[in-house]
């Protein structure tokens, strides 16, 4: 074969590989406009924890959510996440540098990894990416962290984070979670009952709401604790986020 014939063969592929080079981030961004406004009928991360379930012969397996607005949501299940997860979420724009600092002196210092990502980096993480932990994903989670910030309210990120969060084996979204586990739509939700359901988030399959550990428990109490000293309610209407 001579070489015009094997950069022939080359081409084609290299062309295929540049168009989904190109229609990717393309899609992403149609993908931050149009969810500005409309529901989010399933998230990268859903679509991963499906196409996972099938590749393992589990047929039964069905990842989607319920989507739900954030008049449909009770009060204490959004301040119990940002009690939780970033509590600097109405303030900062997509990152918390103090806690980024403090995970990168603490990994110098030869401790024990811990994540920094803001409920904005979740978002767009469980919205366009997938899971894992890599230096590629990160970087492409912070333009996606831009974006987001820069087109939709903060409202508005916390409403999508709600509805497409996992909070256990293939329950995604706080009206599927607040069924499953309690029986009720997320309207109803208590604030002892939307605390359980935050304490689980750092990690969902290891840590459970219908059999919380001692880990857990603690964890709840703690999080109603720190949404009492946020304000509580108050605090959801001071920021626009109720």
């Amino acid at each position: 074969m001579n070489k015009s014939s094997k950069r022939g063969l080359l081409r084609k592929p290299l062309l295929w590989l540049k168009r989904i080079l190109i229609l990717i981030p393309c899609l992403w961004i149609a993908g931050i406009v149009i969810f500005a406004f409309l529901p989010v009928p399933f998230s990268a991360v859903m679509v991963e924890r499906q196409v996972s379930a099938w590749l393992t012969g589990d047929f039964s397996y069905v990842a989607h959510s319920d989507w739900v607005s954030m008049d449909e949501i009770a009060s204490p299940m959004a301040l119990a996440v940002m009690a939780a997860e970033d509590q600097k979420f109405p303030e900062h724009w997509g990152f918390d540098v103090d806690a980024i600092q403090s995970v990168l002196d603490r990994d110098k210092e030869g401790g024990k990894m811990r994540g920094a990502s803001t409920l904005s980096q979740q978002t767009a993480k469980n919205l366009f990416l997938w899971d894992g932990r890599s230096w590629i994903r990160k970087g492409l989670e912070a333009g996606l962290t831009v974006g987001i910030e820069t087109v939709w309210t903060k409202r508005r990120i916390l409403t999508v984070y709600l509805n497409i969060v996992e909070f256990g084996d293939g329950v995604f979204g706080v009206e599927q979670a607040s069924q499953h586990f309690f029986h009720k739509p997320a309207s109803k939700l208590t604030a002892s009952q939307a605390a359980l359901l935050a304490a689980v988030l750092p990690n969902p399959h290891l840590f459970k709401v219908n059999a919380p550990s001692a880990y857990v428990m603690r964890r709840q109490q703690w999080i109603l604790r720190q949404m009492s000293q946020l304000g509580g309610e108050s605090f959801l209407v001071e920021h626009k986020l109720n």
